[in-house]
């Protein structure tokens, strides 16, 4: 069983930046695939980014490279999400995710979530 805590969420402006962390209870955290995804009221989940369990391998959709970069400090059990240039359509709850195993980017392979975190960006 793991349990995820996000924390980081906000408001902030167009252009602005936060850095999102969940950190994960436990002792194995090496062994899960951690990722992020989003949901925006009204809208389905989306995914945002994932890394592998070493942390070796991040990656994210065209549209947030550049932008958004995940990594993790397994000595911490924390996975992060950078955010830099915000725009108003990044407002969404953020969510952490892990599952066992490899990383990817379909929600129904996750078997632990965090409760979410409010991120809003005003224009």
């Amino acid at each position: 069983q793991v349990q995820l805590v996000e924390s980081g969420g906000g408001l902030v402006q167009a252009g602005g930046s936060l850095r999102l962390s969940c950190t994960a209870s436990g002792r194995t955290f090496s062994s899960y695939g951690m990722v992020w995804f989003r949901q925006a009221p009204g809208k389905e989940r989306e995914f945002v980014a994932a890394i592998s369990r070493g942390g070796d391998i991040a990656w994210a959709p065209d549209s947030k490279e550049g932008r958004f970069t995940i990594y993790r400090d397994n000595a911490k059990n924390t996975v992060y999400l950078q955010m830099n240039s915000l725009k108003p359509d990044d407002t969404a709850v953020y969510y952490c995710a892990a599952k066992t195993g490899g990383s990817t980017n379909y929600a129904g392979h996750y078997d632990y979530w965090g409760q979410g975190t409010q991120v809003t960006v005003s224009s």
